[in-house]
């Protein structure tokens, strides 16, 4: 709590009371903890999570730990890892070991894999088999873990009553839909909450309650499933809370650009502050290949309106698997999102890192720039000072500075 009230610029009474509170989450494993803390929620940098992992059809591990490493190079606070294909136990540990920051999964697509592997309908996974696989995660050393707990028999009657475009889009929230109908029974997740609770006291597990409801279609959005299936992971994220489980919520998911700040809004309201934790949210459906420009209008507008964690979303979202340019496009566009919803929060020092940068620019210092850009391989290293190509000696800089400003002494703006 200490190293993170220090780097966020923050007291440690603010921390803890954050914590205490349930606005703030602090994934690290107790038995296996990070090298690298991040804190989640209210007052603090907005946080970004790049997604990698293995399918069925390409299982190349060497490729997915390069990919954490990309993630990590280009800002990514934490990963999830959502491997489906080959030993995912060996997977997470792997990754465990090479990422410094939190490590996230989602366990119940373990147990789908496994009983494909045994040639068993994964429907057949039995309750307790759901639940323990949870406990596995947590002693390979994972600090957060998506589960499902919301989408209960209700939310998917409700689902069928109302209709979607695009149904359920949740890998995680289709499987457990699909067990519930050929079990005839409650979501697992839910009717064992307590165990959930228990598990995760024991590794001081971030539970990251999943919107296994999340509209994958703007036309689907805010309707009742998903707005019944968050009314259920308010209630237990009190449940939660009260037994000093830390708690964050994810969110959807598609929406259109004007009800992005409704959908954080609702959520705080019905979560009561817990951090909100949004995939995107990619606010039009048309641009397959460029996910991560619609999600990064999304995240910004999310995160400027009280979303506390951003997801990426890499250019190849409804596609296939990200190649490792994928990864870097992802992270550095969610980076950009995170940041200028910093700016719209007025969090502390936010503004400085653009004042830094604009000063750079106006003494035509290419060098300085590059260091402070967010992605300095964008700018040439041979470039040193002056003009760039596109005004050349027309230069409105040049000649403001020249003509005018030079005669008023350099005035340059310090408030942040």
């Amino acid at each position: 709590m200490k190293m993170i009230a220090e780097e966020e610029g923050l007291s440690s009474e603010y921390i803890r009371e954050g914590v205490s509170n349930g606005i703030i989450v602090i994934p690290s494993n107790s038995k296996k903890p990070p090298k690298r803390y991040v804190g989640i929620g209210k007052g603090l940098r907005t946080k970004v999570n790049a997604n990698i992992g293995t399918s069925p059809d390409i299982a190349d591990i060497d490729k997915e730990i390069r990919k954490a490493h990309i993630a990590e190079r280009y800002g990514a606070d934490t990963i999830m890892d959502l491997s489906t294909g080959s030993d995912l136990s060996n997977i997470r540990r792997k990754i465990r070991e090479e990422f410094a920051g939190p490590l996230g999964t989602v366990p119940i697509y373990e147990i789908a894999c496994r009983k494909a592997q045994m040639k068993i309908d994964f429907r057949e996974a039995g309750e307790d088999e759901i639940i323990d696989i949870i406990g596995e995660h947590a002693r390979d050393g994972v600090d957060f873990v998506t589960v499902h707990c919301g989408v209960t028999r209700g939310v998917i009657n409700a689902l069928k009553s109302q209709g979607r475009v695009m149904d359920v889009v949740s890998r995680g929230g289709s499987m457990l839909a699909a067990w519930m109908e050929y079990n005839e029974k409650e979501n697992p997740l839910y009717t064992h909450f307590v165990r959930l609770l228990e598990i995760a006291r024991e590794y001081d597990l971030v539970l990251s309650l999943g919107d296994g409801l999340r509209p994958g279609s703007i036309i689907d959005s805010t309707d009742r499933p998903q707005i019944e299936e968050l009314i259920v992971l308010g209630e237990l994220r009190d449940r939660a809370l009260e037994a000093g489980i830390q708690v964050m919520i994810e969110g959807p998911g598609h929406i259109p650009i004007q009800e992005v700040q409704m959908n954080v809004e609702i959520e705080k309201n019905i979560c009561g502050g817990a951090p909100f934790y949004v995939l995107g949210p990619i606010v039009t459906d048309i641009a397959p290949g460029y996910d991560h420009i619609t999600s990064a209008i999304g995240g910004a507008l999310a995160a400027a309106h009280g979303a506390d964690f951003l997801c990426y979303v890499t250019p190849a979202e409804h596609i296939g698997l990200p190649t490792e340019e994928d990864v870097k496009e992802g992270v550095i566009a969610t980076r950009i999102a995170a940041h200028a919803g910093d700016i719209a929060k007025g969090l502390r020092g936010a503004r400085s890192l653009d004042r830094d940068i604009s000063t750079a620019r106006r003494k035509l210092d290419w060098k300085e720039q590059r260091n402070l850009a967010i992605d300095p391989g964008k700018i040439p290293e041979e470039k040193g000072v002056g003009t760039c190509t596109v005004c050349g000696s027309y230069c409105a800089i040049k000649i403001i500075e020249q003509y005018v400003t030079h005669k008023m002494g350099k005035n340059i703006k310090e408030t942040d």
